[in-house]
């Protein structure tokens, strides 16, 4: 097992990683102050693993809340439903949540636990490589509208990160591919290294290798928790890990949430993003070109469907980056370097929206 720690003085948290480890009854026992935990899931990893949990768990009092499966989940309506189900079992102010699926599953339930009795104390068990490299450290939580991606949520850090590697081998393709998204990310707005190593290990990879595996993963939380301990709330530096985000989710808000994962749509944002830096004159075509072969080797999409350009740039105005009207894109000086900026022609942009 490895194990990384997230630097936040007073809400500092460890990030297990390792195979097996979601079995070990005193990894959950030493986060866990009460005897109650309210275990949030949903119906996919209940099939596969709720029972297996719940026999790991029976030091405590468990209750069990299963989802619907999908990203329309996320949404207040669940979020009412699940507060309610906390209440009418009990679980109290010194109670935990524990966050056992993906991204979806993670972020309700970190909302829930932000926001029920003023905050209680929960748990990130990943069942997805997209949750375990990205969405369940940092403490990042929230729910959609019909207006646009997470305009809802908070800033609520776990107890730990529980990160089983032995549930991706149960993932199918695409879900596996779409985390890879957020792996290609991270190489490039930080480590050229990695992203040349992502390059050399296509195949062991895409076989899911147990060596590759625990590298990819552990050099993915890593990177995020260096930098979300350098800036908790997003306000300088932590804006970079949004990198393809807000072209990808003007993708996911104008397709209803119904035609692409978070990942897909992550994957086409990071080829815009990259066709618009180097428009900028930032980037070189070589590496633009590097960019999205290794999007497309990771069998993630490489072209974006047919959308009205002008309600794409509306939509990514609405974008949580966007201050005073101008939207704050995260562009690459080169593999490994990326800049926040508001500084760039609006022409560009829109011709970057209409040539993808």
């Amino acid at each position: 097992m490895r194990t990384l720690t997230v630097n936040l003085e007073d809400r500092s948290y460890p990030i297990y990683i390792g195979a097996g480890i979601s079995l070990k009854d005193e990894l959950y026992s030493k986060h866990i102050s009460s005897n109650k935990i309210a275990l949030i899931t949903n119906e996919e990893i209940a099939d596969l693993y709720l029972s297996e949990i719940s026999q790991t768990l029976t030091s405590f009092d468990l209750k069990v809340l299963v989802l619907p499966e999908g990203e329309s989940q996320k949404n207040l309506e669940t979020v009412q439903n699940a507060i309610e189900f906390l209440s009418d079992n009990g679980i109290d102010r010194q109670a935990s949540i524990i966050a056992f699926g993906g991204g979806v599953v993670g972020d309700i339930s970190g909302f829930v636990a932000s926001s029920y009795m003023r905050g209680i104390k929960f748990l990130q068990v990943p069942t997805t490589l997209l949750a375990q490299v990205d969405s369940s450290v940092g403490g990042k939580t929230g729910v959609n509208t019909r207006k646009g991606k997470n305009l809802i949520g908070a800033f609520y850090q776990p107890s730990a990160v529980i990160a089983d590697t032995r549930f991706l081998k149960t993932l199918e393709s695409e879900r596996f591919s779409e985390g890879l998204a957020e792996v290609i990310k991270y190489g490039l707005i930080r480590d050229r290294d990695f992203f040349e190593w992502l390059e050399v290990n296509i195949s062991e990879i895409l076989s899911l290798d147990s060596k590759a595996m625990a590298h990819l993963i552990e050099r993915c939380c890593q990177i995020k928790a260096e930098v979300v301990s350098q800036d908790e709330r997003e306000g300088s530096v932590r804006a970079i890990l949004n990198f393809g985000h807000t072209f990808g989710h003007a993708i996911e808000s104008l397709t209803e949430y119904s035609v692409y994962s978070h990942g897909e749509a992550v994957a086409m944002g990071m080829i815009m993003a990259s066709n618009m830096s180097q428009k900028m004159g930032m980037l070189s075509s070589e590496d633009t070109k590097r960019i999205k072969n290794l999007i497309e080797s990771m069998n993630l999409p490489v072209s974006s469907p047919d959308l009205d350009k002008n309600d794409f740039f509306e939509s990514m105005k609405r974008d949580k980056k966007a201050q005073d009207g101008e939207i704050r894109l995260i562009l690459l000086e080169s593999i490994g370097s990326a800049k926040i900026t508001s500084d760039y022609p609006k022409e560009v942009l829109m011709k970057t929206i209409s040539e993808y």
